[in-house]
């Protein structure tokens, strides 16, 4: 707890934010941007920081304030027979192209995708997509049917968290569509409310280029070749004008895992769509499928091109590369516990994150 002159001090360096340029060539370099944090609630969640010349603040230990509703008790759920529960609810002929699968990948997603380590708030644990604010997010319209699908899971499974079950559905949709074995473990809880969700805004902007995702994802501590290999989800799925405004899948297998988002949008040739809704392309040849500005951006962005070209190439590579990035995703923020009972992950010392 700290001092009213404490807390103000702090909270006037944490204003400005580190924003993380992780590049492939091993070397990171680190800008700052003016967006603006809400550090108010210092008296209740606590954190320490430590200036450094030029007036840098680091946020050396965010920590959450208890009042968690449900604590993930993986000792008592068998999540084999979990997976299988999930399994089971993939296939149906009377959804989009006859399978939830897309919409679980994207389920977890948006549950983890909300995760910054500049202040290590956000991301899976606490399934706060089940509550408002978060629950009514633009981003996440058409979520609900998702978490009303999986609901019959959660029943049926004593112990089991939603935190857990939302990412969980991901990476069997991911592994049941032909995708790659995604590692996941159990360990996270559930919070009683929408309240330690953060501000809106947080999810990527399909309408936006290669600034804005590099913003979204260097929050959550991603370099630009994980960047490039999570968009790759587009490979699933499609687009519905009642929850993002845009129409129509990405590929002619949108619920098979594979590399074609990476081919077609290197070998088709596009155009811009004209019609009443968003901003988006359609490929020249049959103007069947679609591409969103922030995928056109992977191709225009030199950085991003080179990982496409490579993905496009090599299928193989692809899948190793997103079950690697889509892990670390759906593990962002959580605190797992380890074999002496203690926890770790989210409140690891900010200052160890980038010095070692």
């Amino acid at each position: 707890m700290y001092s009213r002159p404490a807390a103000r001090l702090v909270s006037t360096f944490a204003r400005r934010t580190l924003t993380t340029q992780a590049r492939n060539n091993g070397r990171q370099q680190y800008q700052w941007s003016r967006a603006r944090w809400n550090y108010a609630r210092t008296a209740t969640t606590g954190f320490a920081a430590v200036t450094l010349s030029g007036g840098i603040a680091f946020v050396l230990n965010a920590s959450t304030a208890p009042g968690d509703n449900k604590r993930a008790t993986p000792s008592k759920v068998d999540y084999d027979q979990v997976r299988k529960s999930i399994s089971a609810l993939l296939d149906d002929n009377n959804y989009d192209d006859g399978s939830y699968g897309p919409l679980f990948v994207r389920l977890g997603w948006h549950a983890s995708g909300t995760y910054s380590h500049l202040d290590s708030t956000g991301g899976s644990n606490g399934g706060c997509m089940r509550f408002e604010p978060e629950s009514g997010w633009g981003a996440n319209k058409g979520l609900h049917l998702a978490r009303e699908r999986l609901e019959s899971v959660y029943r049926a499974h004593p112990g089991l968290t939603y935190a857990d079950l939302y990412t969980l559905a991901a990476v069997v949709a991911i592994e049941e569509m032909g995708g790659p074995t995604i590692k996941w473990r159990p360990g996270r809880d559930d919070h009683k409310d929408g309240k330690k969700s953060p501000a809106d805004g947080r999810l990527p902007d399909a309408a936006q280029g290669a600034q804005h995702i590099r913003d979204i994802f260097y929050r959550m501590g991603f370099n630009d070749q994980e960047i490039v290999a999570l968009v790759g989800a587009h490979s699933l799925g499609r687009c519905h004008t009642d929850r993002s405004g845009y129409e129509g899948p990405w590929t002619n297998a949108p619920t098979t895992f594979s590399n074609e988002f990476f081919r077609l949008l290197l070998e088709e040739k596009w155009q811009l769509r004209r019609w009443k809704g968003p901003k988006q392309y359609e490929d020249v040849k049959t103007k069947a499928l679609m591409m969103l500005p922030a995928d056109m951006a992977l191709i225009e962005d030199p950085e991003f091109r080179k990982y496409v070209v490579q993905y496009a190439k090599d299928g193989d590579k692809f899948a190793t590369d997103f079950a690697a990035a889509f892990g670390k995703l759906l593990e962002l923020g959580v605190e797992f516990k380890t074999t002496d009972g203690s926890r770790h992950g989210k409140n690891e010392s900010f200052w160890k994150r980038i010095f070692g």
